[in-house]
């Protein structure tokens, strides 16, 4: 967990880049209930949920005259980017400031060969530049963040500990190289890296190959997810939900294990009600002489 006093201030107002998912409803929900009065911005086709509750606009994804505009109309001090994107913007869809016009060549070389992250860093670089200091959605909604050991009934059985120990390492190779945060092993071998098309179609191959009889019988596996070794914690944690728990199960995987206090849990306790009910363990990693002490 992020400790309290390296906690950044909010400078009113605060702004949340909501992408597609239930995430930025959750933040924004979160940050109300602080006080906060947020200001949505719906990433155009992104952007799923239904704001009228609050203050918000509709941006296309490259906007950043638009987005400049509004933070000075509303002033905003805070952003934040909340929510999924699926596609990476055109330069097409670009419609820059003046003061952004500098970054345009090094922006255009990122978004045709960068990867998630070196994108998001750019994309942060480029909101710094208007004036407004971005912060990852942990500090409105500290709860979400995963903690040490298991959130339900059910705990990693010693068999499972392999299978830990090899997507972990896979997923952190994975992440050095920009490319996805999680891994699956089965009887102690990875059988798949999450890539592009993210964890929940990476378990649907998942489930496919146990379906096909390429995976070892009475071998459940594991679903491990880390954050990047260079990751921005204010965009991009590794996050897990319902469906993850739905999925993992349909792969015929015992458990999931994310990175604690660098994984969002997104509705917890629909998570621990699904793992308990379909028998699927989820439990938060700690530093590895931690787990070694379970």
């Amino acid at each position: 967990m992020v400790a309290a006093a390296t906690v950044p201030l909010i400078k009113p107002r605060l702004g949340i880049l909501a992408g597609r998912g239930r995430f930025p409803v959750l933040v924004s929900s979160s940050a109300r209930d602080m006080g906060h009065n947020p200001y949505i911005v719906a990433i155009e086709g992104e952007a799923d949920q239904d704001w009228s509750g609050f203050d918000h606009c509709v941006l296309g994804i490259g906007d950043v005259a638009g987005l400049s505009a509004l933070i000075r109309r509303e002033k905003i001090g805070t952003l934040m980017l909340a929510g999924g994107i699926d596609r990476r913007p055109r330069f097409r869809d670009i419609r820059p400031t003046w003061s952004s016009l500098a970054a345009a060549p090094s922006l255009l070389r990122t978004l045709l060969s960068g990867g998630d992250d070196q994108i998001l860093r750019a994309a942060i670089g480029l909101l710094e530049k208007q004036g407004v200091q971005v912060v990852g959605a942990q500090t409105v909604a500290p709860g979400l963040l995963s903690q040490i050991g298991p959130l339900g009934k059910l705990e990693p059985r010693p068999s499972d500990q392999a299978d830990i120990a090899a997507a972990e390492q896979a997923a952190l190779a994975l992440g050095q190289l920009d490319v996805g945060q999680g891994a699956v092993s089965v009887g102690g071998r990875v059988i798949a890296l999450e890539g592009l098309e993210g964890t929940d179609l990476m378990l649907e191959r998942v489930a496919g190959l146990r379906a096909a009889g390429r995976l070892p019988r009475g071998r459940g596996g594991v679903l491990v997810k880390m954050c990047k070794p260079e990751q921005d914690e204010r965009a991009d944690l590794p996050s897990i939900g319902p469906d993850t728990v739905t999925n993992a199960h349909a792969a015929g995987l015992s458990g999931i294990a994310v990175e604690a206090g660098r994984t969002l849990v997104l509705e917890r306790e629909l998570v621990v009600t699904l793992a308990n009910r379909l028998g699927v363990f989820v439990t938060g990693l700690g530093p590895d002489d931690e787990r070694g002490k379970r």
